[in-house]
């Protein structure tokens, strides 16, 4: 799966990585020819006394010393470059598909598991391929090209590379298969831990009300010793791994020196080849040592890798459309026909037969106990959800054949939960419209009884908002949130319980001023309370998933037993009739 991952991303650095490889070569054939020249130095210059040939030798070796040193500074930097940049393309492509994603694709990673695999993960490869650049590409080469010059050195005396070599190999790969599986526990846990810590934090107060501190400190706690646990796992081993090569690169040493000074001694050798033969057998041992520290890191890169590569071949089920509908009519006319909606793997369909018309300047409110299916059938407008059955039409055409930057265009959602982003009132009221002028935010926040509050702070419009809009009350980022869809001027606006927060008093005069200053834009509202929609055109009770009363107030107040519920649990027969 790392193979995939990156030969999808390596290709835009054909160019650079060929340099990289060839600046590898240069610098590791220089490294293995150093030894030689170092034997030649001693057997015809050291021996003899032979000054003028120890300088000339001297000379190269030390041209060929900066040469080494400069491909291997090059080649590191190239490195570097190559796999940071592998590393933030990595990162916009699991962006870019996530932002793909509807809302059942993300609840089945799941928030914490995709900043994971978008962060840690990218950085577990990221770094797997600066190492292979910068240790992986030469140790093949050293290794090889040692073996070949140690055997010229001494042919008899390589045979002890037969007995080294695969020894260590042999140690390494038992302790790597053992660390594969850790792996992928420790990129489960890590997710686990940032699941529980952006849990905590988001419900802060909630943890606090409840009094319950001492129940989540437990529960992290109890995910980050598992977390520890994993990674003390892999430590020892990675620990137990370079004593143990250490101790054969030792005992290896120590046994050519033992068998090369016999060698010396009956004639068959040279000092300068042992010397040689000593500095090739510890570039092959190194060569494997780098080799040892790639296969230390590829057990969870390769986990690493399956995570985002299963993010990248995940497709959303919103399909966008392959000859998608650029203009429409501009009458803003919203139909639902026959529509059903069921979560994957539910017994039931959440919605059925649902069948609603909301025609140019009409307001049509939805209400209906919790869970009857208001907020699914609210986000299947905007394709937040596609249908199971059925089809959501505005002015004649399904959703799924709309542009998805027309239909951004043609609907202004305000959802249940309304949420700002860190910057300024301005920046996220123009998340609506980013051509949008100081002039069409004070009108919108005019309609959305948001001007008093805005203009009492210290900045105005330039007043910082927090992450969440965590930093205003309820009821404030509910308002900003009505202006933010309001300064798209939508010929379709969706109102997903959007005046919960509102007193009656604010709720009443933002009515006013939405159905002065929409008229001619269709409106979809959902909401608990019945004073908000007992003026809309049209009302839709839904219960159970299903339509069971169509009217106004006072039709559904007079025949509709479900509607009827709703209303005298909020208020009197006397205000009902008013």
């Amino acid at each position: 799966m790392l193979v995939r991952l990156l030969r999808s991303h390596l290709a835009p650095y054909r160019r650079p990585v060929s340099l990289l490889v060839a600046l590898q070569f240069t610098a590791t054939l220089a490294m293995l020819y150093l030894p030689t020249l170092n034997a030649d130095i001693i057997d015809n210059g050291v021996v003899p006394g032979d000054t003028g040939y120890i300088f000339r030798l001297g000379g190269l070796m030390l041209g060929v010393t900066l040469v080494q040193a400069a491909c291997s500074a090059a080649a590191v930097l190239f490195g570097a470059r190559t796999s940071m940049g592998i590393g933030r393309d990595l990162r916009a492509s699991v962006f870019a598909r996530v932002q793909s994603f509807s809302a059942r694709e993300v609840g089945r990673f799941g928030a914490p598991s995709l900043i994971t695999r978008a962060t840690n993960d990218v950085q577990q490869v990221q770094m797997v391929v600066l190492m292979a650049f910068t240790m992986m590409i030469s140790a093949p080469i050293m290794c090889l090209g040692g073996i070949a010059l140690a055997v010229h050195q001494d042919a008899k005396l390589s045979l002890l590379l037969v007995v080294i070599v695969p020894v260590l190999t042999t140690t390494v790969v038992l302790i790597v298969r053992r660390m594969a599986p850790l792996g992928r526990r420790m990129q489960d846990r890590l997710d686990e831990v940032n699941r529980i810590l952006r849990e905590q934090i988001t419900g802060l107060r909630v943890i606090r009300a409840f009094v319950r501190d001492g129940h989540e400190k437990r529960r992290f706690a109890t995910a980050n010793t598992e977390l520890t646990d994993v990674s003390l796992r892999i430590g020892r081993l990675m620990a137990l791994m370079f004593p143990l090569v250490m101790a054969v690169v030792n005992v290896s040493s120590i046994a050519v020196i033992w068998f090369g000074a016999h060698r010396i001694a009956s004639g068959g050798m040279e000092v300068g080849a042992l010397t040689a033969f000593l500095s090739y057998l510890m570039q092959i041992l190194m060569a494997v040592m780098m080799a040892t520290f790639m296969f230390a890191m590829l057990p969870r890169a390769e986990v690493c890798a399956e995570r985002i590569q299963e993010v990248l071949d995940t497709q959303s089920t919103l399909v966008p459309p392959v000859q998608p509908v650029r203009e429409l009519a501009g009458r803003g006319e919203l139909e639902l026909r026959d529509v059903g909606f069921r979560y994957p793997g539910a017994e039931e369909p959440v919605l059925r037969g649902v069948d609603i018309t909301a025609r140019q300047g009409q307001t049509v409110a939805i209400i209906g106990s919790t869970g009857s299916g208001k907020s699914t059938l609210l986000g299947l407008v905007p394709r937040l959800s596609d249908v199971s059955e059925g089809a959501v039409l505005i002015d004649g055409v399904d959703v799924r054949e709309l542009d998805p930057a027309l239909l951004a265009r043609v609907v202004g959602l305000v959802p249940q939960k309304p949420y700002l982003f860190t910057g300024t009132i301005a920046s996220n009221l123009r998340y609506g419209n980013p051509e949008a002028t100081d002039d069409d935010l004070w009108w919108a926040l005019d309609i959305a009884q948001a001007r008093e509050f805005v203009t009492a702070m210290p900045d105005g419009l330039a007043t910082r908002v927090a992450q969440g809009g965590t930093n205003v009350s309820g009821g404030q980022r509910q308002r900003l949130a009505i202006a933010r869809a309001l300064v798209r001027r939508p010929e379709i606006y969706l109102f997903d319980d959007s005046f919960s927060a509102l007193d009656y008093a604010t709720d009443a005069r933002l009515r006013a001023a939405l159905a002065r200053e929409t008229a001619d834009a269709t409106k979809l509202i959902v909401a608990q309370r019945v004073a908000t929609i007992r003026d809309a055109d049209q009302i839709i009770v839904l219960e159970d998933g299903e339509i069971v009363g169509t009217g106004t107030h006072h039709e559904l107040l007079a025949e509709n037993p479900t509607y009827q519920e709703i209303v005298f649990s909020q208020l009197t027969e006397e205000e009902a009739a008013a």
